[in-house]
């Protein structure tokens, strides 16, 4: 995802936590893109990429699927 300025401060990126919420709740690639009804592409990129960026549609439907708040889904890391 896009890198941030907050309160013009230090840039800081958003993280995706997809590969490890879903592997918390045993859900795999295949798994998730099915039930989420999603392009398997689409979570193999979200699973190998994290910082790619993704729509908030995108993660409202794996939110759903997994049955967590979609803020589970991502973090805000600062930039290096």
């Amino acid at each position: 995802m896009a890198k941030k300025r907050i309160r013009g401060r230090k840039l800081v990126r958003v993280k995706l936590r997809v590969k490890e919420v879903a592997e918390a709740k045993g859900f795999t690639q295949t798994k998730l893109s099915r039930q989420a009804e999603l392009q398997y592409p689409t979570v193999h990129g979200l699973w190998t990429n994290p910082y790619r960026d993704a729509s908030i549609n995108t993660l409202a439907k794996i939110a759903h699927v997994l049955k967590v708040p979609i803020s589970d889904l991502y973090e805000i890391v600062p930039e290096d």
